[in-house]
This record gives C-alpha cells, structure tokens and sequence, in this order.
C-alpha cells in the first residue's frame, strides 16, 4: 500500500525541477507520515566530490549499520535533480525541535543534499541551490506554510551543535524560498520542450526519464551510445546520458534537449 507523500513527484515536476522516482518509493517508509509541516534541510556528509551526482542515494534508501532506511523522502543530486527515495516516514531528524515542533521525522520531510560539508565542495554547485531553494518552495506551498517552516539540521538538532549540516547560512537560504514563495524570483529557466529543426534534423522533442517519450527517439540516443535500442529511456539510459554530458562538459541532467541533442545527433 501507497504511503501519503505520493503528491512529491508532480508537485516538483510543477516547480520545473528535475525528478528521478528510485524503483518502490510509493511503498518506502518507517509507517506513514504524520501531519506534514515543514521541510528538514540536510547534507550528506560523504567524502567524494567527484564519486558522481547522488552516489548517497543507496544509502538513503537501505540505510546505514546504525540506522535502518529510507533516511530521507529526497536525495538532491549535485545536479539539481531530486530523487525521490520514500513516501512514507524516514530517519532524518532524531532528537530537536523548531516553531515548537519535537517530532521531526513524523512532521517534516527530509532533504539530502549531495554535498561532502567540506571546503571540497564549496561554493556549492548553482544549479543545486536554486533546485534546493525551488523545490523547498513548492513543498511549504503544497502544505500550505511559508519560509520560517524550513529549518536546516543543525537549526532544529537538540542539544544544538550536535549537527553541523547544511553548511550554508539558513537565513539567507529561507529568504531566498521566501521570495519564490511571493513570485519576487525570477522564473526557472525551462529546457525547451522539442529541439527547433535544422537544415539536416526535423524537430526533436525533449527526452527525460519518466516522460511519455518517442520510442524511436529513445532508440536514437540508446544507438548513438552504444546501449540496447529498445527504446524505453530507463535508468540505463538516463545513466549513459549523464556519463556522456559530463564527458562534454555540460550539466549532467540526464535530460536529452536542445544542446544534448546537437552533441549526441548533430
């Protein structure tokens, strides 16, 4: 049976951010969620810069020895990509407390951000904190709270200092949800649905994970990579397009629009 949160995936997608559903989250949790009230702010804490976009999310799903998972609702991948872990109650938060709230992991969902918390790995990546300031935004606005019910770990973690995370001043952090939240920030800039045709290529529409994507599309890229073409854009799929990107030095979305297109099929 579905746990409550199943509502994460499209009011993401809504916000214009970019959402990868891990295999068997509707079903993932310690029991189902409480009354949803606010956000819960993380970082991983894992050594590795360069290990990959979200190498925590096994962890977030199966957990650690001392903790049993899912330990987060969303993983946020370096990249700005939300993965969307469980929709049902997880082990975020422990002992603490913020606007009077005591019982974290049953009234606030939590995000894992891909960050080592280290001078590593800052200044963050800038697609990764305006994904974290838009899809904190969308989650107060679907519950119906403004900024002051996002809190970072460290913030809402009793005895204060017994968690450091995230390394960012949450201030600054909830003013800029707070704007979003008042329509004061400037729209996301959205990846075009199709490709415009050129003298040579028709136009292409947009392909990502999840979509009701053109089979022969698909097929295309999956040839032009060296994958089995059968034309289902999967997490094979969605992984060697990633791979490829970084190789040419762009974002790696995983997302096949105008720019990735010129680069796989010119």
């Amino acid at each position: 049976m579905a746990f409550s949160l199943t509502w994460l995936p499209e009011v993401l997608t809504n916000a214009g951010l970019k959402v990868a559903e891990s295999p068997g989250w509707e079903t993932r949790g310690h029991g189902d969620m409480g009354n949803v009230l606010g956000v819960i702010c993380h970082h991983t804490a894992t050594p590795g810069k360069n290990s990959g976009n979200m190498p925590t999310l096994n962890t977030l799903i199966k957990g650690r020895p001392d903790l049993s998972g899912p330990l987060s609702q969303l993983g946020l991948g370096r990249d700005g990509t939300y993965y969307i872990v469980a929709a049902g109650k997880c082990y975020h938060a422990g002992p603490g407390a913020w606007r009077g709230i005591t019982s974290g992991n049953t009234n606030f969902i939590g995000i894992e951000a891909e960050n080592t918390g280290g001078p590593d790995d800052t200044p963050w990546p800038a697609v990764q904190i305006e994904a974290y300031h838009r899809g904190v935004a969308a989650i107060l606005r679907h519950i119906g709270k403004g900024a002051e019910f996002c809190a970072g770990h460290k913030e809402y973690a009793l005895p204060l200092g017994r968690k450091s995370d995230p390394d960012f001043n949450m201030t600054v952090f909830r003013q800029a949800v707070a704007d979003i939240l008042a329509g004061n920030a400037p729209a996301p800039v959205l990846i075009p649905v199709e490709a415009p045709a050129t003298p040579t290529k028709p136009a292409r529409a947009t392909l990502r994970r999840g979509l009701n994507n053109d089979p022969d599309l698909v097929k295309i890229v999956q040839t032009k990579l060296g994958l089995t073409a059968d034309g289902n854009f999967g997490p094979k799929t969605e992984a060697a397009v990633r791979a490829f990107q970084t190789q040419h030095g762009t974002v790696p979305d995983g997302i096949i629009g105008p720019k990735t297109w010129l680069m796989i099929d010119p």
